[in-house]
């Protein structure tokens, strides 16, 4: 056979392959997402979790990669560097990174109450009221987290000035726990299941609980919209698809968490999630499982609470205009099939 005959075919048969491969059929690869969540342990934040044990993700064809960061603040960083592309954590970070020219909204509104309280050790009578922090140092999960901005703020209200208390992060669960027996913090602030463990103990008494609704309400003026799913602005106008296939997963979530009882939850749940309490995780979720909305939805007025509150006593927010309407959308919710 001639040297022109042989690459002839060769390249006949080049285009053949080639031809074969465009026409056949392509299998579609999920859609690849990285959330962090700040504490994926914690009971505010169990949407996530619940979630991807219902299946709800794979159901709307994502490859959902949850990422555990234990402080807000530190979820929030790696969102912002493009380490991830969503932050399960408080929306208050929304209204705070506007301030700082960087445009974040809330995609699903997980919560209308934070689901947080504020422990006293019993070594420690003499804390009565937020009044008392002068001097103290009080638990938070991260400097610049969530828990310290309601910490700050609740000190603020009560006469303090930033400065005459110390905010130390010490994270949650063990980490808490162990700062609280050790006297490295006489106060803090902290979530579920920390809360039960230590009031099991008799380690620590309820100063402030922001758990339901009534107890939110009266600590910070009204509904204060907590835990959410954001992202970056622009992300989102890029990728309506994905953002849209996120939000129908976390609102079958959110209608299953309406319509269950904290055992079925639970149930659904990691094991090492109930700490070794499954009764005390149990009892606290039927508790709590009210600062959950329905379907969500931001709640009507919670976004002014928020800035009222963290204008309190930031400075960045002080005689700033802030859009809330650019710090949440009910979009991709309201269309969630």
């Amino acid at each position: 056979m001639s040297l022109a005959r042989i690459l002839l075919d060769s390249a006949a048969t080049t285009a053949l392959v080639a031809t074969m491969a465009l026409s056949a059929p392509s299998v579609h690869a999920a859609d690849k997402v990285s959330i962090m969540v700040g504490g994926y342990e914690k009971q505010i934040y169990l949407p996530a979790k619940l979630t991807e044990a219902l299946g709800y993700f794979k159901d709307e064809g994502l490859d959902v990669e949850l990422l555990n960061e234990p402080a807000g603040v530190d979820a929030e960083n790696e969102m912002l560097a493009g380490a991830v592309q969503g932050v399960v954590g408080f929306y208050d970070h929304c209204i705070d990174l506007q301030a700082k020219g960087k445009f974040v909204e809330s995609i699903v509104q997980f919560s209308q109450a934070p689901g947080e309280v504020e422990l006293v050790s019993t070594k420690h009578p003499e804390i009565k009221s937020p009044a008392d922090f002068k001097g103290m140092s009080l638990g938070v999960t991260g400097l610049g987290s969530s828990t310290n901005f309601l910490t700050e703020y609740l000190a603020v209200k009560n006469g303090l000035k930033l400065g005459e208390f110390t905010s130390v992060p010490v994270g949650a669960g063990n980490t808490f726990i162990a700062a609280m027996q050790q006297d490295k913090i006489q106060a803090g602030m902290t979530t579920e299941p920390t809360i039960t463990r230590l009031l099991k103990t008799g380690e620590a008494k309820v100063l402030i609980d922001m758990r339901t609704m009534e107890g939110t309400k009266a600590a910070l003026g009204g509904t204060y919209p907590a835990a959410s799913l954001y992202m970056q602005t622009d992300w989102v106008e890029a990728h309506k698809d994905i953002v849209q296939k996120l939000a129908n997963a976390f609102v079958k979530t959110q209608k299953f968490i309406n319509s269950h009882s904290g055992a079925e939850i639970a149930d659904k749940m990691p094991k090492d999630y109930y700490v070794g309490d499954k009764e005390g995780y149990v009892k606290a979720l039927d508790a709590g499982k009210a600062m959950f909305t329905p379907d969500g939805i931001m709640p009507e007025g919670g976004p002014e609470t928020v800035l009222t509150v963290l204008s309190a006593f930031k400075k960045e927010l002080q005689g700033k205009q802030i859009d809330l309407a650019k710090t949440y959308t009910s979009e991709f919710v309201k269309n969630a099939k």
